[in-house]
């Protein structure tokens, strides 16, 4: 029996085909809702696994793209954003992404993010990020997270 992916996960699958990815989302047998969940589920070391967290940058909503291996240093990273960086409240995350947290992709959204790709994802030949959905998520590479988010490489912490 197939199983259909949640309509938000095919808002993601459309728009990653729209920007040029191949647009496969992999659906996991239970939810990954945190980087070490998923890197468990599909064998890959937690770096690899790219965390989507809505920050506000002094008052406006921004994505950052964080390796499964960093916590963002708000002190540094705000010092690079050249403003204030703090976590965005879960509600806002909900309306800004469309998407369930614990299972925010990088894309999809219903409005562009201002996004930046923390530089150690880099280290990795493929990256893994949700596909809009708890228990889904797509492959990739930095360079192409990078492209298809239209977003800035950072360090983090």
């Amino acid at each position: 029996m197939r199983r259909s992916l949640p309509p938000v996960a095919c808002r993601v699958a459309d728009t990653l085909i729209a920007r040029g990815h191949h647009g496969v989302i992999v659906t996991q047998p239970a939810p990954t809702p945190t980087a070490a969940d998923a890197a468990r589920a599909l064998g890959v070391d937690v770096g690899a696994i790219t965390k989507s967290l809505v920050f506000l940058l002094d008052d406006d909503p921004v994505l950052l793209l964080v390796s499964g291996a960093h916590q963002v240093d708000l002190g540094r990273t705000s010092e690079r954003l050249e403003g204030k960086l703090t976590r965005a409240p879960a509600e806002m995350v909900q309306e800004v992404t469309g998407q369930p947290i614990g299972g925010i992709a990088p894309v999809g959204h219903p409005t562009n993010l201002p996004t930046w790709v923390d530089n150690a994802l880099s280290t990795h030949r493929e990256v893994w990020a949700a596909g809009g959905h708890p228990n889904t998520v797509f492959r990739t590479s930095f360079r192409e997270l990078v492209r298809i988010t239209a977003g800035l490489p950072i360090d983090v912490d």
